[in-house]
This record gives C-alpha cells, sequence and structure tokens, in this order.
C-alpha cells in the first residue's frame, strides 16, 4: 500500500505582499486612494474647471496692484495668517511633547509614545516632506496670479504636470490646505467621544483656509482638492502602521531610548537622573 504523500507545503508570504495585503485591506485609506484618483482624473482632464473656478475671484480694477481684490481684505488677510499659525502651533506642540517625554517624568507617562509618534511622522512626511520640500519646490505650477489668464508672466499648467515656470514656492499643491488636512490626523488620537466633533471642526477649517486662499489668487481648486487627497492619504497610511500595526516591542525601544537621553540631558541640567532632586552649588 503507498502511503499518502505529504501535503505541498505551503509556501509563505513575502513580507512586502503582506504588508500590501493588511494596506488594501484598510477600507479608509482605499477610500482615501480612490477619491485622489478620481479628482486628479477628472482636473487633469478638464483643466477648464481650474481656470473657471479661478475666474470667481479674479476681479481686475478693483484693488490696487492686484487682480485678485479678496487678498487686499483685511480680515481675510488675518485668516490666512491664522492658518498659518495653527499649523505653526501644532508643531510647536508636538516639539514641546516630545521634550516632555525626555525631561519631565510624570508628564512622559501623560503623553502615549505611540500617538506622539504617529502625529509627528504624518506632518513630517505630509506636508514636511511630501508637500513643502518636493512637490512645491520640484513642480514648478504657477500660481493663478503668475499665469498669463489673469495678469500674470507664465503660461498656465494643469495639476500634475512638472515643468512650469515657476521657479519655487510655487502652486501644486497648497502648503496651507495640507497643513490644514493634517490636522485629520487628531481625529485618531482624540477620545472617540470627541471624534466626531473633531471631524467637523477639522473639514470646516481646513474648507475655509483653501476658498481663502483661492480668493487670493494664490491656488487652483486642484491645487487644494489634491492636497487634501494626498494629506489623507499620509495620514490614514501613518495610522495604519502606527496605530494599528506597530507591536508595543519598537514603541517600548523608543521609550527606554528617550528615558536615556532624559537622563543624560537632565544629568547636564544638574540632576542625578529623571526622579532625582536638583542639586545645588
Amino acid at each position: 500500500m503507498i502511503p499518502d504523500a505529504p501535503p505541498a507545503a505551503t509556501a509563505p508570504t513575502p513580507p512586502a505582499a503582506s504588508f500590501a495585503r493588511r494596506l488594501l485591506g484598510d477600507r479608509l485609506l482605499r477610500a482615501a486612494v480612490l477619491a485622489t484618483l478620481v479628482v486628479s482624473l477628472v482636473l487633469v482632464a478638464f483643466p477648464a474647471i481650474d481656470v473657471a473656478v479661478a475666474r470667481i475671484f479674479h476681479h481686475p480694477g478693483v484693488a490696487p496692484l492686484t487682480e485678485f481684490p479678496a487678498e487686499k481684505i483685511v480680515a481675510l488677510d488675518r485668516l490666512r495668517n491664522a492658518g498659518m499659525a495653527v499649523t505653526r502651533w501644532a508643531t510647536i506642540l508636538l516639539v514641546l511633547a516630545l521634550l516632555a517625554k525626555l525631561l519631565a517624568p510624570l508628564l512622559a507617562r501623560a503623553v502615549p509614545t505611540r500617538n506622539l509618534l504617529f502625529l509627528l511622522a504624518s506632518l513630517a512626511l505630509g506636508p514636511g516632506l511630501m508637500v513643502n520640500a518636493f512637490f512645491k519646490e520640484v513642480w514648478g505650477r504657477p500660481r493663478p496670479s503668475e499665469t498669463t489668464l489673469f495678469g500674470g508672466p507664465w503660461e498656465f499648467v494643469r495639476a500634475w504636470v512638472p515643468g512650469g515656470a515657476c521657479p519655487t514656492n510655487c502652486s501644486f499643491p497648497s502648503g496651507e490646505a495640507s497643513g490644514a488636512a493634517w490636522l485629520l490626523a487628531l481625529v485618531f488620537v482624540v477620545p472617540e467621544r470627541w471624534r466626531r466633533t473633531t471631524l467637523a471642526l477639522v473639514v470646516t477649517w481646513m474648507t475655509v483656509i483653501s476658498l481663502n486662499r483661492m480668493a487670493f489668487g494664490s491656488h487652483f481648486l486642484s491645487d487644494v482638492t489634491i492636497g487634501w487627497g494626498l494629506m489623507a492619504i499620509v495620514v490614514l497610511l501613518c495610522r495604519r502602521l502606527i496605530l494599528e500595526d506597530l507591536s508595543e516591542g519598537p514603541i517600548d525601544r523608543i521609550d527606554r531610548t528617550l528615558a536615556r537621553l532624559g537622563d543624560r540631558l537632565l544629568g547636564l541640567l544638574g540632576r542625578r537622573d529623571r526622579g532625582g532632586a536638583p542639586e545645588h552649588f
């Protein structure tokens, strides 16, 4: 009697394939990618939409030195400054939270390392590296007010098309709209009972800030909507990788590393350890 052949060994799933499968299984991430793709395809295929929306705010001869008079309205200029200030203060608070992890033991326990890592990573990767360091410096898309369509010197360039005449700090995508959209990350770290309210406030804020930038002739519709999509993808990707998939081992190692650095810094400041009393000379 011939014995049954042993079952064929199943080849292990490559780590990259397993990683991709987990990401594809994230419903919110899939939705963000699909929405960004659809919006991009529509606005690239029909650039007249960008031009038509920009014309709503274009009124030459109404205000001196500009063809977009909204930028001369004091209240709207203050709104723009507030938009930049919110992103700037969010960055400052995250840095202060990191310093608290190093220098203040009680505060270190009050600030979850996983949440802090998620917020710092999404901020650095999204508004920091992707938008401001790469796209806005490399892509070259002129702002509406810089195009010949609206009194500027350079030709109009549709979204996602690199090689425009703008040399630096260009239109695609909107840095301020992207910074406002990054605040969506807060939805995933606040207590669950506050999440809907936080989401409503963030969506309202990023819409108002983005409309304001468009009214100034500083961005096209595609600059802000694609910026929103890119930030949603970055935030959801970091949420998946850091808040959900990252094991406790790396988090513990980060905590231990921060504790060692804190001990050294406190030593330099005249303290023996993180719980010790200051020395007097």
